[in-house]
């Protein structure tokens, strides 16, 4: 089992040369990001109304709880760099990150794991004034829970959970003080099928900070075991009127995707399924219909005062078919209660994109993701920003050259924000490097190591040229695609624009010359590798950002 988390060693392009030497570096003047969802920004929209989805982006597997009038939501973040991010609402609707439970720091550095691999859904909790996020690190330790005073941070160091196997843990404190871990994990003997799963469930004695006493099967397979159920996961309990309610995600995070509900008198069991099952879904719909929804599950409850309950899941936004640029978003409905069941929506029933507010004091704050402009004049960026090495500060500098981030050509380097729109402009100024700097700076849109675009100046023995790369192509067996190469002319000024359009299946690129006019210089180009499921099942989404490589080829 691992336990000294090593420095990420996966590197998103290819490998040395110039730039790599000691002194080389980058300079970006500023990013800038545009986005709009044109057929879903056209739906009307009132004051007593929010829009789903509540995180647009990648942003899977949600967990909330609310502490007081204060609501926290976490999700899954993969591969990237800081990991856990932490949302905080007042209202439900209106959301802003404070902060991320794995940081960006020495201290805590995650191994060399993909951009799908790394920490996988988390759960959030609140206990006698200590938050708790207990969650799965894939190829890099297991199991482990992390504590809090303030959900800002500092979270404690890894408290390593060495037998509690399988994924998707969650954490339930009971009201007669006895601390419960349920999660998913192979079946009790041999698998029947692929996918085959069970719910299980011990103890956890906070104390000791481990688990204690037997295991015990929740759920074998799913709702209906007769049907050969795949992948049930997920689990949370929460207890309502006596009740104990356990629900879960069934048949992967695809079309087939659905949320179930069980109830017990007894925490450890038997749970009993609901009448209502799935009691959230869009696998029964028309994928040709307007504004889709797709993949809905993985919920987390929560209760509000008057006893008034929602809950938060993923689901993704597709363009055509199951395509996604977005991945896995976070969404909210109301839950409603009928003879002791919970429901979301009822099957047959579309996803609302518009949904009436909770009944909840407004925030003055609106969220508004659609357009920021970073000018980097501040000396440390916001906790949205991901990374694939820890900690930045060891190849990114912001104070070096105020008003500029630098990135130093020690290898390839890679700073961005999730995608959050169907249509978004990305550009970036850059200030040119000197012709002796070999290497290439500019924008790049990532969804993992084999899907990507590659937009960059380029500087080499024969001068400056633009280059723009696919990898991921279909029928190009994953290899790097020039898509555009050409010799740059003698700008007249030292700074030159860089500009990525990503317009669903397609995406352009643009140049300027400072503050010139934009020339097109490529159109229409295949954006579809970036989508979650066009030739393989993608975990994330895509990461849109700043980029410098040595590689030359």
């Amino acid at each position: 089992m691992l336990r000294t988390l090593l420095p990420f060693a996966v590197a998103l392009l290819i490998a040395p040369s110039a730039w790599a030497a000691p002194g080389n570096s980058v300079e970006f003047l500023s990013m800038e990001y545009q986005g709009s969802n044109p057929d879903e920004d056209a739906l009307p929209i009132t004051d007593n109304e929010y829009r789903n989805p509540i995180l647009p982006g990648f942003q899977p597997d949600p967990s909330i709880v609310r502490v007081g009038k204060d609501f926290y939501v976490v999700n899954s973040s993969f591969g990237w760099v800081p990991g856990l991010p932490i949302y905080h609402s007042r209202d439900l609707v209106n959301w802003t990150q404070i902060g991320n439970a794995i940081p960006d720091s020495a201290d805590f550095k995650l191994p060399a794991v993909g951009i799908n691999r790394g920490i996988f859904a988390p759960t959030i909790r609140h206990h006698k004034g200590l938050f708790y996020i207990i969650t799965t690190c894939i190829d890099c330790g297991g199991n482990f829970i992390i504590t809090a005073k303030n959900p800002k941070g500092p979270w404690s160091k890894p408290i390593w959970l060495d037998t509690v196997t399988g994924i998707d843990p969650d954490l339930f404190f009971d009201t007669d003080g006895r601390v419960w871990i349920t999660n998913n994990d192979e079946p009790q003997g041999p698998a029947q099928y692929d996918g085959h799963r069970a719910l299980w469930l011990q103890e956890y004695d906070p104390a000791q900070s481990k688990v204690i006493g037997p295991r015990t099967v929740l759920v074998d397979r799913g709702v209906k075991p007769e049907e050969k159920p795949i992948w049930s996961e997920g689990p949370h309990i929460f207890k309502k009127d006596g009740w104990y309610y356990l629900t879960a995600a069934e048949g992967g995070t695809s079309d087939d995707h659905r949320q179930t509900i069980y109830r017990s008198k007894n925490v450890t069991g038997p749970y009993t399924p609901g009448p209502n099952n799935p009691i959230l879904t869009q696998r029964d719909l028309d994928p040709a219909r307007p504004l889709p929804v797709y993949a809905t599950g993985h919920a987390d409850f929560v209760n509000l005062p008057g006893d008034k309950w929602w809950a938060v899941f993923l689901a993704t936004r597709p363009y055509e078919r199951n395509l996604t640029n977005l991945g896995r978003e976070t969404f909210l409905l109301p839950v409603n209660w009928k003879d002791g069941w919970p429901e979301i929506l009822p099957q047959g029933k579309a996803v609302p994109l518009r949904v009436k507010r909770p009944t909840l004091p407004r925030t003055h704050q609106k969220t508004d993701y659609s357009k920021w402009v970073e000018d980097f004049n501040a000396t440390k960026l916001g906790p949205q920003w991901l990374a694939r090495k820890a900690p930045a500060s060891e190849w990114l500098n912001l104070t070096e050259k105020p008003g500029s981030l630098v990135l130093r050509g020690t290898g390839p380097q890679f700073i961005g924000q999730r995608l959050r729109h169907r249509n978004a402009e990305i550009s970036t100024t850059i200030a040119l490097p000197s012709a002796n700097q070999y290497g290439r700076a500019g924008l790049a849109a990532i969804a993992d190591e084999g899907h990507q675009f590659i937009f960059g100046l380029e500087t080499g023995a024969t001068g400056r040229k633009l280059v723009i790369t696919a990898k991921g192509l279909k029928g190009t067996a994953g290899a790097d695609v020039v898509l555009f190469e050409k010799a740059l002319e003698p700008l007249r000024t030292s700074n030159i624009r860089l500009k990525m359009h990503i317009k669903g299946a397609a995406a352009d690129f643009a140049y300027a010359d400072g503050n010139g006019n934009w020339t097109t210089v490529l159109t229409d180009a295949d954006a579809r590798l970036l989508a979650t499921e066009y030739d393989i099942l993608l975990f994330t989404g895509t990461v849109v950002g700043l980029y410098s490589t040595d590689v030359m080829n």
